[in-house]
């Protein structure tokens, strides 16, 4: 195939073209005239799957002809089969075993990390050994760095450290993937070197960008028929600027430089790599234009010299399109756009971009025309079905159960998922409004039961499916060390109870499709490698399986169109598409910051032969170059993210500085008019959000008939009659009720009605017993009805702080209290009902506490714990205890009878406490009543509306019902729209 030569045998395909098809175009042209086991005798060795598939099809479209061997290059036991090599040790083998070393040192030293960083500790520790043995650099090598200049970490890290020269020492008979492959290379080179193969050896589509994979592409350009087909190679870069490359600490993150590391490993310079195949890219002159703008920092003087020497950069950039985005909406949106054109005008588009949040919006927004992309990324494992419910259940071993794991355990799609989900779900509504009603913070088998039996006394089906709700779900806290295999065990048990519901039956869909499928593998091979784990505890086997599955990834294909690709950087070097979407060229996101290493700073890790950080942006720029060059390419960037503006990439900032400085070729017009063909985009769809857009809410204040309006309402909600009459007409008119949150929290509501439960005991208690007016016997009364009703431990103890800091601020005002008059009446018996049958209206209300004098004078009293109303809001909004005094003197109250009443008192029990009496001298309860009428009266008639947010205390305070009237579409200072309502 090829003609003998002495040196290396490298070519190279330019950025821009198709390189799967040209590497085929260059085979069938090397093999005209050939007979045709020819080509049957060619090893192609390509970099992925996805390009050998790509391969296989491009061969299968051509003539009837026998194809070559096409492999990956990782299956060496192909390449030499007389080389054996021991297994390989699994890498989550590797991972437990380091956890189990990790571990024993945090229990001798806990101040070094936290025990919830165990798995990452493992996994960082796993990935530099892995690095350690692609690069061929032992441990002495890290051991013996000079490290006189280092800071105190390095101490901290050298303790982490020798945990890997301790594995290694301990493992050496029992390599790893990396090792095994390393070792493989090297016996394969050595045997290459005596006994070549005579066949042709290719290696296509790498970089070489790991050390392994460059010592078996040096192997092979060695060989009498080897050769090395390198994408994207710049045959635009001049000798100097080749030889500028040589020191990795400034050049690494240049796209050319792993190929001049190649090179430089062969013998020879990179002008020796010549072209696979007479193809010129679609653009030649933006080749150069890009090129140029990448040159290496110390030589950006080329520019002035270079630059010059372009041709009109009009035609470089006439297929170019710059969108400059307000937000990622608009840059997706944009991008959707334009992908929806390229299916109907029949073109191959690819978004390619390594943000995968964009990515998902975009495949959102296309949903809207019924296309859907196909995203070579699929979804991480922890983010599917399969995932998130086998998380879930991992938690409810280390975690109390709550309200809102248990709710979101109970509609996972994956619960009961075996027979009569249709009667578990309406279970589970039903058990759902019960807790929201009645309250069930942390749920127990007994008081969950009774709580469903409650709600449905006469369904014994939900009374069977409660019992085994509590048998699944609830009980299985445990915060004991144990070994992991019992950990694995026990959350395989639960997660297949919970999927098989009461039947337990296996006929579940927790490991059915793809997701559940590999689900079911990772935690087969984690019950397979448990043996070689630690003794964990329950926290940290839930961080360890959350990492595993976050770790998966799964595709499912789900009819995508053919035509319209999201592709990852990877995925693109071997694939060609009419139209190239380069999305999310911000800095921090193409090229990705370099993640912390917690090891190793720069220089160490050149002195020691291991990669810089800055590989990972030399990849990335890699990709950039290819892709930018393609036929057609749109470069998008949102200027904001959601909460800080963006920095735009370095390549974009590059060729943006380039061209603005070649005003005589065109440069600044140039970049103009690719700003112009976004913003043409970016309005297309700022065009289609206002069609799209609901028309904005107006302030509402429905008008219901008469026979619909409120004809009873109670005390307190004549405040919310005032403030919020919107409220009213949904609670009243509309029949609607706030449901509680399920996750129940120690708000100031519950506060309110524990602590009036304290005071009616504490005070029943005085009454009975004088002598227990004391401040012993209250805390004590406290601590008990908090017990019961608060099942917060801390806020058991805040609450209790509070009370003590006014307790004897509260006994010395009782003493006083008790001395004037005696209780007669308190909450549950101090209900009144006044009747107002000129209006055909209905007043009830309920007073905390009614004492009565030896004058039969009246006082009422009601418990804050937050701050009394002063009297300005007693007069005009907070008619609570005016209200209650004109029903007691109407003889409202039963059990009081038609009595005067002579104070009316606000007991406030915030920090600091006081009393504040109802201003009954200002507002005397005959007209507290006649205005009471007035009110009433204004909303029996069918002009006046329920007005939402009429007179609110405060904007910022949240009503039930604002959701519902729509309220941040309007403000306050919106005018109201009546409607009537039939």
């Amino acid at each position: 195939m090829f003609e003998r030569q002495d040196s290396p045998r490298v070519f190279g395909l330019p950025a821009g073209v198709d390189f799967p098809q040209m590497l085929f175009a260059g085979l069938m042209k090397r093999f005209e005239g050939q007979p045709p086991e020819a080509l049957a005798r060619v090893e192609l060795l390509v970099n992925t799957q996805r390009m050998a598939r790509r391969l296989r099809t491009l061969f299968e479209e051509g003539p009837a002809l026998l194809l070559p061997r096409i492999r990956l290059i990782t299956d060496l036991e192909t390449l030499a089969p007389g080389v054996a090599m021991p297994h390989g040790v699994p890498a989550l083998r590797r991972r437990l075993e380091l956890i189990g070393l990790i571990s024993a040192l945090l229990e001798k030293s806990p101040d070094l990390a936290s025990r919830a960083s165990l798995y990452d500790l493992a996994d960082s520790l796993a990935a530099l050994i892995d690095e350690m043995h692609g690069e061929g650099v032992s441990p002495e090598d890290v051991a013996n760095l000079d490290v006189t200049d280092q800071s105190g970490h390095w101490e901290r890290a050298k303790v982490f450290l020798g945990i890997v020269q301790t594995y290694l020492s301990l493992t050496e008979a029992k390599p790893d993937k990396e090792a095994r492959q390393r070792a493989h290379v090297s016996a394969i080179a050595a045997l290459w070197a005596d006994q070549p193969p005579t066949h042709p050896v290719i290696v296509a589509g790498s970089t070489g960008s790991r050390g392994t994979t460059m010592m078996l592409m040096q192997a092979v350009a060695r060989l009498p028929q080897g050769a090395l087909v390198l994408p994207g190679f710049d045959f635009d870069l001049p000798a100097n600027v080749w030889a500028a490359l040589d020191d990795p600490l400034i050049s690494e993150d240049h796209p050319q430089y792993r190929f001049y590391h190649l090179m430089k490993g062969l013998g020879e310079t990179p002008n020796s790599v010549t072209s696979w195949h007479d193809c010129r890219p679609p653009s030649p002159q933006r080749n150069r234009l890009v090129s140029l703008s990448l040159r290496p920092a110390p030589v950006t003087d080329a520019w002035r010299i270079e630059g010059p020497r372009l041709p009109d950069l009009e035609d470089a950039t006439k297929d170019m399109t710059l969108v400059l985005a307000e937000t990622p909406r608009a840059e997706a949106l944009a991008i959707a756009l334009r992908l929806r054109k390229a299916a109907e005008d029949g073109q191959t588009a690819a978004l390619i971009t390594p943000d995968r949040m964009l990515g998902r919006r975009v495949t959102s927004a296309l949903t809207r025309w019924d296309i859907l992309p196909d995203d070579s990324a699929g979804t991480p494992l922890h983010l599917s079905p399969p995932g998130r419910f086998l998380r879930h259940a991992a938690a409810l071993l280390s975690r109390r159960l709550d309200a809102e794991a248990l709710l979101t355990l109970l509609k996972h799609p994956l619960t009961h998922s075996a027979q009569d989900r249709n009667l578990h779900r309406l279970y589970t509504q039903r058990s759902e409004l019960a807790i929201r009603r009645h309250g069930l913070p942390y749920p127990q088998a007994d008081s969950f039961a009774a709580l469903c039996q409650a709600e449905v006394p006469d369904d014994d089906a939900m009374h069977r499916w409660a019992a085994w709700a509590g048998a699944a779900f609830m009980g299985h806290q445990d915060h004991e060390t144990r070994p992991l295999a019992h950990w694995v065990e026990k959350h395989l048990h639960i997660a297949e109870q919970l999927a098989a519901g009461p039947s337990a039956s296996t006929d579940h869909e927790l490991w059915q499709q793809k997701a559940g499928m590999e689900a079911q593998r990772v935690m087969q091979e984690l019950a397979t490698q448990a043996e070689h784990g630690t003794a964990l505890t329950s926290a940290d086997y839930t961080d360890l399986v959350g990492a595993l599955l976050a770790a998966g990834e799964v595709r499912d294909r789900d009819a995508p169109h053919p035509d319209i690709m999201i592709w990852g950087t990877l995925e693109a070097r071997v694939q060609g598409a009419d139209l190239v979407i380069l999305g999310g060229l911000n800095d921090g996101t193409w090229p990705e910051a370099p993640p912390p290493d917690p090891w190793l700073n720069r220089k160490m890790r050149n002195d020691a032969g291991l990669l810089l950080p800055e590989r990972r942006v030399g990849l990335a720029a890699h990709d950039y170059q290819q892709a930018v060059c393609a036929r057609e390419v749109w470069i998008t960037r949102a200027i904001r993210s959601e909460d800080a503006e963006t920095v735009p990439s370095r390549w974009v900032n590059r060729l943006g500085n380039l061209m603005g400085g070649l005003p005589k070729q065109g440069g600044a017009a140039a970049w103009k008019a690719m700003v112009a063909r976004g913003e043409y985009w970016l309005g297309q769809a700022r065009a289609l959000e206002d069609v799209a857009r609901v028309p904005s809410a107006v302030r509402p204040s429905p008008r219901p008939p008469l026979d619909a309006r409120p004809r009873d309402l109670s005390v307190t909600q004549i405040k919310t009659l005032i403030r919020d009459p919107y409220a009213i007409y949904a609670r009243q008119c509309l029949r609607l009720r706030a449901l509680r949150p399920l996750v129940q929290s120690p708000d100031a509501p519950l506060r309110g009605t524990v602590m009036h439960a304290v005071m009616e005991v504490f005070v029943k208690s005085v009454m009975a017993h004088p002598d227990t007016l004391n401040r012993a016997e209250l805390m004590q009364i406290a601590r008990t009805q908090m017990t019961e009703l608060v099942p917060w431990p801390a806020a058991r103890t805040i609450w209790l702080a509070k009370l003590a800091r006014v307790a004897d601020w509260f006994i010395e005002g009782e003493r006083t209290r008790m001395a004037q008059a005696a209780p007669i009446a308190f909450e549950k018996d101090a209900r009144g009902v006044l009747k107002l049958p000129e209006l055909g209206f209905t007043l009830s209300g309920v007073a905390d506490r009614i004492d009565r004098n030896q004058s039969g004078e009246i006082q009422i009293y009601d418990y804050k714990t937050g701050k009394p109303p002063t009297d300005k809001q007693q007069k005009h909004f907070d008619k609570q205890l005016l209200i209650e005094a004109a029903m007691v003197e109407q003889g409202a109250f039963l059990k009081v009878g038609a009595a005067p009443v002579s104070d009316a008192i606000f007991i406030g029990l915030g920090n600091p406490p006081k009393e504040v009496s109802a201003p009954l001298e200002e507002e005397p309860p005959h007209e507290v009543i006649a205005n009471l009428r007035k009110l009433i009266a204004a909303y029996l008639d069918p002009d006046t509306g329920f007005t939402s947010r009429r007179m609110m205390e405060q904007d910022g305070f949240a009503g039930d019902y604002d959701h519902l009237a729509r309220f941040g579409e309007w403000d306050a200072s919106d005018p109201a729209t009546p409607k009537d309502l039939t």
